[in-house]
């Protein structure tokens, strides 16, 4: 078999869609804004390195306590359909339409909670999705627990080794073969599991990793400038005032 791997924040999209999935959230629910406030210290926490990244994770999801499973299911579909399927990279989305076209099984690879990513890689035509799995229950808890482990570096090639069927049993001729798609150097492992590497955006240590001839660079057109402009659209997005469709094409 052969594959394309795909990260997804910021590599598919322009966006974190821990963020995106907030802001359209806050769209319906404006109330749950204030649920943010049990987030807060542990994004202080977070800041100065006394929390970590997976524990900061499920204090995010804060904004979401008491919601049904089945209300949460829906709005990660119509997150899905209404919002992701219009901000993706037209170049994303030819790549898909591509691998699709040659043959390759499309894997999405993300450190994103399950609930929606799942939903996403139904949307984009997916075949098979990996991500940060969380026990929600039937009424969503303050603080979701993880299943596993956070779904990043090393625990992303783990995590597909045991949930994709074929990718365990890949030769390393076979692995040449194909294709990861990330922005962050936190994909290392992804994307020195194959031999064909796309850099989206990439960080300035994921540039200084790679010999330049060893990988391609594609920066498609984002809707801010820089680090700055990202971080402010997060900002945005986490208080619900981003907007929740993409440009029309």
């Amino acid at each position: 078999m052969r594959y394309a791997f795909f990260d997804l924040d910021h590599t598919l999209l322009p966006f974190d869609t821990q963020t995106l999935f907030c802001n359209f959230v806050l769209h319906r629910h404006p109330w749950r804004i204030v649920l943010h406030a049990w987030f807060v210290p542990f994004a202080l926490g977070r800041a100065v390195g006394v929390v970590s990244t997976a524990t900061a994770k499920r204090a995010f999801l804060s904004y979401l306590w008491g919601m049904k499973r089945a209300h949460l299911r829906r709005l990660a579909r119509d997150f899905a359909h209404d919002c992701v399927d219009t901000w993706i990279y037209p170049e994303m989305r030819a790549e898909i339409l591509r691998h699709k076209h040659q043959g390759r099984k499309l894997v999405l690879n993300t450190a994103s909670p399950d609930f929606y990513a799942e939903e996403i890689a139904a949307v984009l035509d997916f075949d098979h999705c990996v991500a940060t799995r969380f026990h929600i229950g039937n009424i969503v808890p303050l603080r979701p627990a993880l299943i596993g482990s956070n779904n990043k570096r090393e625990a992303k090639i783990a995590a597909m080794k045991a949930s994709v069927p074929g990718v365990a049993a890949l030769t390393d001729e076979q692995r040449f073969h194909c294709w990861a798609y990330s922005d962050s150097a936190a994909d290392i492992p992804l994307l020195e599991f194959c031999g064909n590497r796309i850099l989206v955006h990439p960080s300035g240590g994921l540039k200084k990793h790679f010999p330049q001839h060893d990988v391609t660079v594609v920066t498609p057109r984002r809707p801010y400038w820089g680090k700055a402009g990202d971080m402010l659209s997060a900002l945005r997005q986490m208080v619900g005032l981003h907007g929740e469709r993409g440009p029309a094409r």
